[in-house]
């Protein structure tokens, strides 16, 4: 099978072995078995935020498809406990559906529930670390399942403690949400706009989902498989910091913790690659609908692919002193 079939970018050359475990207990014996015998291991979800080689994966590729979800009910508070199998958007609109507050402005996020607090995804003003509550993994180092609890995940912007190291595979999470027909409060200006709220107002899940899935389709957010624009990772670059006095004129910031965060997408644009950018092989672009992500355009290599996001990286850095980093997780290459 070649790894092209499992990601949204549809890049990634053969997997040697690929297993299927459709239950907690396949995942983590599997897992345990291919530890054991000295053999790689690549776990894959959705495959939403993987840039994988051309060379393709040398060892065992667990595709997780658990897909258990259990809740608990006490007055206005529910707990969700998810396979890392769940298909996030199936969560979200599950949750929107039954009348839960805490996950509609993460509508339309590609990929599954376990690898949602990896990179502590999130959109519009909400992120993961919000709603989670605890998490159960298997600790590879040990061969233990572990339940931890939101401070041992060191979430924190795109990142968390699971995001730099293949030592914990994520096997379930737990949310905490609460009965309520409206979402939590709009942070995100533009879409506070969209629904004809203040910036901190509130409004009715139902159409806060609605609003951000329509905005995710404007930027090609939203897989749609004729669409080559939604070929992609995704942001293929994370927001970056930088101190106060290093913001470049005009760019959009937002102050977080005493540090400053920058607009990628501005960055990359006003370096010169806009939507549509393309350098050395057309079969690769900047998106045509957002400058944040990567995409392919039909028959592509995935070094063409790193190869514009070296342009594009050392290009912004040249123009303005700041280095991009990848959001996505690069398996088998290096930027």
């Amino acid at each position: 099978m070649q790894l092209a079939d499992l990601t949204t970018l549809r890049l990634g050359g053969p997997a040697r072995h690929v297993v299927e475990a459709t239950t907690t207990d396949e995942l983590v014996d599997t897992v345990r078995r291919a530890d054991v015998a000295g053999d790689p291991v690549l776990v894959v979800g959705g495959g939403s935020n993987l840039v994988v080689g051309d060379a393709g994966w040398p060892g065992t590729v667990v595709l997780v498809r658990t897909a258990e979800q259990r809740v608990e009910q006490d007055g206005d508070a529910v707990t969700v406990v998810a396979d890392a199998g769940v298909v996030w958007d199936d969560l979200v609109a599950d949750s929107v559906a039954r009348g839960w507050s805490g996950l509609a402005a993460m509508s339309g996020i590609p990929g599954s529930t376990g690898a949602t607090p990896v990179q502590n995804v999130g959109a519009y003003g909400s992120e993961v670390a919000d709603a989670v509550t605890g998490l159960r993994v298997l600790d590879r180092g040990t061969g233990t399942v572990e339940d931890w609890d939101p401070v041992r995940c060191g979430f924190g912007f795109r990142t968390s403690a699971f995001k730099h190291t293949d030592r914990y595979v994520v096997l379930s999470v737990t949310f905490g949400l609460t009965v309520s027909p409206d979402a939590p409060p709009i942070r995100y200006l533009e879409l506070a706009r969209r629904l004809g709220v203040e910036q901190g107002g509130r409004a009715p899940s139902t159409a806060v989902r609605e609003t951000v899935l329509a905005l995710r389709r404007s930027k090609g957010m939203v897989l749609d498989a004729p669409d080559h624009d939604t070929w992609s990772v995704g942001s293929f670059f994370v927001n970056p910091f930088v101190p106060a006095d290093r913001v470049p004129a005009g760019c959009p910031n937002w102050e977080v913790d005493g540090a400053v965060k920058l607009s990628a997408a501005w960055l990359i644009e006003n370096a010169g690659y806009g939507r549509g950018f393309a350098a050395g092989s057309e079969r690769v672009s900047v998106s045509t609908k957002h400058t944040l992500a990567l995409t392919n355009r039909g028959d592509a290599t995935t070094a063409e692919l790193v190869e514009l996001a070296r342009v594009i990286r050392d290009g912004v850095d040249r123009r303005f002193g700041v280095r991009l980093r990848p959001e996505a997780h690069l398996v088998g290459v290096e930027l």
